[in-house]
């Protein structure tokens, strides 16, 4: 049963105070980490800051032992602050196609960065002069629930083909940079249970053959968490899938970067009822927060239930396009959804979205999006 059900009234109180809002469940982040480390056999798991970036939910991961993964000097900067006393060796930078300012402050505050472009090593050579560095491999096949999350294959703008690996490794030595690891990251919300094996043997091949220094593979994140009526993924198959796999490279340590399945149950999005319109055969539900709010189902077709939460377990009187206040034909949130007879004022509850939720909102039509709040 998801956590929001048994806090109910806390959450119809909140929305009464002000709407729309996300809420974020911290006891769920700390149970998806525990799950998380019991079931993987990883030496390090960092958490994708990038998912949701709330202050209570670093410190929450933090808690927990994870190390954290940011793709920005900006993030790198945010937690820093949201958790103070955090080491900066304890944060891996992964930047695509960054500014050299940016990834020149980002080494002064001391994080490990990974290296996504071969040509850097040249054109960037006193920035890796003595550092140790992991490097961005493509393995070639992107993976995910959508085109846009898909990160490898020569359409996607990430990471290094395997054919440039020797004259990287070349310029490293050069340049006196140490490639210490090698990372592979396919994309997000597969449902194949052996894509951390893969490219755990992938990278281990890679490692071995190219660079003697290399300590450690990181294999990823993008493992899905639970939506609509999709099975749950099989962590602890996955799991025992990289176990099996990382006996190929035993000298290698494994790390992982979840940051979806950690935080997409935490949070939920709570939005009032604004309008409610027949159109032809259509019934439209019209919501004070839309993609200005959550931007994943007009981004990329995401999947999230909804239910009236002011008539939780009221039955259902036919379709209804859940939609909201953006000037957009593509604001919606969920289409066809059964959904109860629904008043102005209603509050309405949109699961699983602790994840890429507040941190991809806009301000477009000049509409401020959901503010947060951490249980």
């Amino acid at each position: 049963m998801p956590w929001w059900r048994a806090r109910r009234d806390a959450l119809l109180a909140l929305a009464a105070d002000r709407s729309p809002r996300y809420v974020y469940d911290l006891a769920t982040v700390r149970q998806r980490a525990r799950d998380l480390r019991a079931a993987v056999p990883a030496d390090r798991v960092l958490y994708a800051v990038k998912a949701n970036d709330h202050p209570d939910v670093l410190r929450a991961v933090v808690d927990e032992g994870l190390d954290l993964e940011c793709v920005s000097v900006y993030e790198i900067e945010h937690v820093l602050e949201a958790v103070p006393g955090f080491p900066a060796e304890r944060v891996l930078y992964t930047p695509n196609f960054a500014a050299r300012a940016e990834v020149a402050r980002a080494l002064e505050l001391g994080v490990h960065a990974t290296v996504d472009n071969a040509a850097l090593l040249d054109d960037w050579a006193a920035l890796w002069a003595g550092r140790e560095i992991t490097v961005r491999v493509d393995p070639g096949v992107g993976k995910g629930h959508h085109d846009h999350v898909k990160t490898a294959g020569d359409a996607s703008k990430f990471g290094v083909s395997p054919a440039d690996l020797p004259a990287l490794a070349e310029a490293a030595r050069r340049h006196g940079a140490r490639v210490v690891g090698l990372h592979a990251h396919t994309g997000s919300g597969y449902d194949d249970l052996g894509v951390w094996a893969e490219n755990a043997r992938l990278l281990g091949r890679l490692a071995r053959a190219h660079f003697p220094e290399a300590r450690h593979v990181n294999v990823g994140g993008g493992i899905p968490a639970p939506t609509g009526a999709a099975p749950p993924y099989d962590l602890e198959a996955a799991g025992a899938a990289l176990g099996a796999a990382r006996a190929d490279h035993p000298d290698l340590a494994v790390w992982i970067e979840p940051g979806r399945f950690l935080v997409a149950e935490a949070g939920v999005l709570l939005a009032r009822v604004t309008q409610v319109k027949r159109k032809g055969a259509v019934r439209y539900v019209g919501l004070d927060a839309g993609m200005n709010s959550l931007l994943r189902p007009a981004l990329y077709g995401a999947h999230h239930d909804v239910v009236n939460l002011s008539r939780l377990g009221a039955p259902p009187a036919g379709p209804a396009e859940i939609v909201g206040p953006i000037c957009e034909s593509s604001d919606v949130l969920a289409r066809a959804r059964p959904f109860p007879e629904t008043q102005e004022g209603d509050v309405v509850l949109i699961d699983t979205a602790g994840a890429y939720g507040f941190v991809m909102a806009s301000r477009y039509n000049r509409r401020p999006p959901a503010e947060e709040v951490a249980l």
